[in-house]
């Protein structure tokens, strides 16, 4: 983990979802989906989720197939996407 990540974990709740909003272009009810999935798949620390987010959010900025400052999902494609770097990010490790 990067010293600006590990910086951007320890934010307030309020902060952090901004930093999230101006960063990757994801309003907040994406942003509660996102946290809520990974608090149901077992991330229940929320340093080690915030970081997970962040990762994630990474990875779909970085395979996104046009680069969009908001990213598109469409329906269920959030959860696609959650479980695609579930799989590949956590469950490797």
């Amino acid at each position: 983990m990067t010293s600006k990540t590990d910086e951007m974990i320890h934010l307030t709740d309020l902060s952090f979802v901004q930093f999230c909003q101006q960063t990757y272009g994801i309003n907040r009810g994406i942003y509660n989906c996102i946290d809520s999935w990974f608090y149901s798949n077992e991330i229940e620390n929320i340093l080690d989720r915030r970081s997970h987010i962040l990762l994630f959010l990474e990875f779909i900025k970085n395979n996104q197939e046009r680069k969009h400052h908001h990213p598109k999902f469409g329906s269920g494609g959030l959860t696609i996407k959650l479980q695609e770097y579930f799989s590949t990010s956590v469950l490797s490790n």
